[in-house]
């Protein structure tokens, strides 16, 4: 009804579940603030979940989820929010599809085969969505799509700017910098990129490569797309809305159908969430009976 009064939807997402804190009651009041999709976890682990950044330094902290994780997976169900799988870890994902009455998604992953980086879902992971009725939002995420490492001078480059500058490798790096500092720290990075270009992005077509491989894996009902352009998304060919056609031609070119292309971009994700609110509507009617 929305979108045929010609307005836009766009759904309210929790990318951690930390905020969330010890109490449970706080699922109730973020779904009543509109969200409709929360990740237990996010760029480290939380009081609910492992993260997928575990990989890195072998620590970890509880080994998936936590039993207040596990908590916050039924009433997550039961307030009809999607659970997001991409951040937390493997062993989160697993126990999280065993745990929940619910189809879960992953809002921003590409494919493990493909490319080796923790972010991505290996093929037990996809396997496991399929069967579980969830979805996997393939994302247009260069360094998920395509795995290639800095040239050694070029690592070593970036090394030094940020142990000059105080900064970590991760989105936050620059946060506890000045204006000043901050200005001058991206000045020098864009001297490095000149002096030791990163590798090529990759491209369109190896994007929609990643789509190929799931959809011929899981089957194309739980497949979908994503850009994650507010963190750091975009290949080439796709940096922004304004080249989003691009992307549909290409499945275009692979054979997809308008029917097909239509689940990739909205059907599938749509249909997951109907299925989440259906089944807190039977765990709600449940507890009333």
């Amino acid at each position: 009804e929305i979108h045929a009064s010609g307005r836009k939807v766009a759904f309210i997402g929790v990318e951690n579940g930390y905020p969330l804190g010890t109490d449970l009651a706080n699922v109730q009041k973020f779904a009543e603030l509109g969200a409709r999709y929360l990740s237990l976890a996010h760029n480290g682990h939380s009081q609910l979940s492992d993260s997928n950044t575990g990989e890195r330094d072998g620590v970890w902290m509880h080994d998936g989820l936590s039993d207040l994780g596990r908590e916050v997976v039924a009433e997550l169900n039961r307030q009809g929010i999607m659970i997001d799988i991409s951040h937390p870890s493997k062993t989160s994902m697993m126990q999280t599809i065993e745990l929940s009455r619910a189809p879960i998604m992953a809002s921003h992953s590409a494919v493990r085969a493909l490319c080796d980086h923790s972010r991505n879902l290996d093929d037990e992971q996809l396997l496991a969505l399929k069967e579980n009725g969830g979805v996997v939002q393939v994302v247009a995420f260069n360094s998920y799509v395509k795995c290639q490492q800095d040239s050694p001078e070029r690592q070593a480059a970036l090394a030094a700017l940020r142990e000059e500058f105080g900064a970590g490798g991760g989105r936050g790096g620059a946060a506890g910098m000045t204006d000043a500092q901050r200005a001058e720290f991206r000045a020098r990075m864009d001297e490095i990129d000149q002096q030791f270009p990163p590798p090529p992005r990759a491209t369109v077509a190896e994007f929609v490569d990643h789509i190929d491989y799931a959809v011929d894996l899981i089957g194309i009902d739980h497949v979908g797309i994503s850009s994650d352009f507010d963190g750091g998304g975009g290949v080439d060919g796709w940096m922004d809305a304004s080249e989003t056609f691009n992307v549909t031609l290409e499945l275009v070119r692979r054979g997809y159908t308008e029917e097909q292309i239509e689940q990739l971009w909205s059907g599938n994700l749509l249909r997951v969430l109907d299925d989440v609110q259906r089944v807190a509507q039977e765990m709600r009617g449940a507890v009333s009976d």
